[in-house]
């Protein structure tokens, strides 16, 4: 009974903050059929939130995530590759870098010895693998995951002394190969999922583009769906040992933007937080989250105050199971914050 009153006490308090009528229950698309977690609430809500509740990724599409070294594309990518695993579908993992190990899989949940591993040194040896993969089910959700592009090569660097200068060849062939690739993602219901790293432009002249990422345009144009990790922000923790207060780093804090989308709205962005050897800590930036939004001066969970402390208040939240509960709850506000941009006119005539 408290915990119903509590409920009611926070939806009213979230009318009262952002200052809105409570519109009729959100209409989701029936389309959009099975989904994948990024393994962030907030992610998941700006990707496809719209179209079904709690969003997340589609199948059957080709995804880029690029941005700068050490903004958690890798670790974002793993998170992924864990929920198809969990879900009971196949994956093959491509490791152009060959960093991949296995306790930083264990992290995500990955079981490395059901791993379709490889390490391809070209971009046609990545794509002709894709396209001639075979998972054990295709009744499952099954993902294609390569990290990195920037890491491929091409026959002609590797045999001709003098080498791609240009990078030609590799913006050709990437060009080539996803043309043929991307049906083959549509029409078997695969979802691949693809990290880049950013270059700077020498081309760009004074109000060209700054950045842009290897393989020339060609990934951009063939992903549905392209996310862009900004610089991170560090996360430091104090402790007192022996009497002296010391300072360490525990992780990244990612500004993800939805840079463009074939799925739902493009231009989202929500904030992720990576902890080492613990991965996205969804919990944090939730709880932050309803913090942000309802002007609370400490953490809650269901209308009910935990702790002043951020770090406090996930322990609670972690002692009480209330993860799915928390998460409840942010989707709720997001859907509530979202309903108050809709365009409220009539069809347009055409």
């Amino acid at each position: 009974m408290e915990r119903k009153k509590n409920k009611s006490k926070l939806a009213a308090q979230i009318q009262r903050t952002i200052n809105m009528p409570v519109k009729k229950k959100r209409e989701y698309d029936g389309d959009m059929g099975r989904v994948i977690s990024t393994g962030s609430t907030l992610l998941d809500l700006a990707i496809s939130g719209g179209r079904i509740r709690g969003g997340g990724l589609p199948l059957g599409i080709l995804v880029e995530i690029f941005g700068p070294s050490g903004c958690g594309k890798t670790v974002l990518l793993s998170e992924i590759a864990g929920a198809v695993q969990r879900s009971g579908g196949d994956l093959t993992f491509f490791d152009p870098e060959a960093r991949l190990n296995q306790q930083f899989a264990r992290i995500f949940g990955l079981d490395t010895t059901k791993l379709d591993y490889k390490q391809p040194n070209t971009v046609t040896e990545l794509f002709q693998a894709v396209r001639a993969w075979e998972p054990r089910s295709k009744k499952d959700i099954n993902g294609i995951f390569a990290d990195s592009l920037a890491a491929l090569s091409t026959d002609l660097e590797i045999d001709n002394k003098d080498g791609d200068k240009m990078g030609m060849r590799r913006a050709k062939e990437f060009s080539e190969e996803l043309r043929k690739t991307c049906r083959v993602l549509a029409n078997e219901g695969y979802l691949m999922v693809c990290s880049n790293q950013v270059r700077v432009n020498v081309d760009a002249g004074i109000y060209g583009q700054k950045y842009t990422t290897p393989g020339g345009e060609s990934v951009g144009f063939y992903s549905s769906l392209r996310l862009q990790a900004r610089k991170p922000s560090e996360i430091k923790v104090k402790e007192k040992v022996a009497g002296k207060e010391i300072s360490r780093t525990i992780g990244v804090q990612s500004e993800i933007r939805v840079f463009k989308s074939s799925i739902w709205k493009p231009y989202r962005t929500a904030s992720i937080s990576i902890l080492f050897d613990y991965g996205i800590d969804d919990i944090r930036e939730n709880l932050q989250f309803i913090k942000d939004y309802t002007k609370n001066t400490m953490y809650t969970l269901g209308g009910e105050k935990l702790a002043v402390s951020l770090d406090n208040s996930i322990i609670m939240v972690e002692e009480r199971n209330a993860e799915k509960e928390l998460k409840e709850e942010v989707i709720d506000l997001w859907e509530m914050i979202e309903s108050k941009f809709e365009v409220d006119r009539k069809p347009k005539q055409r």
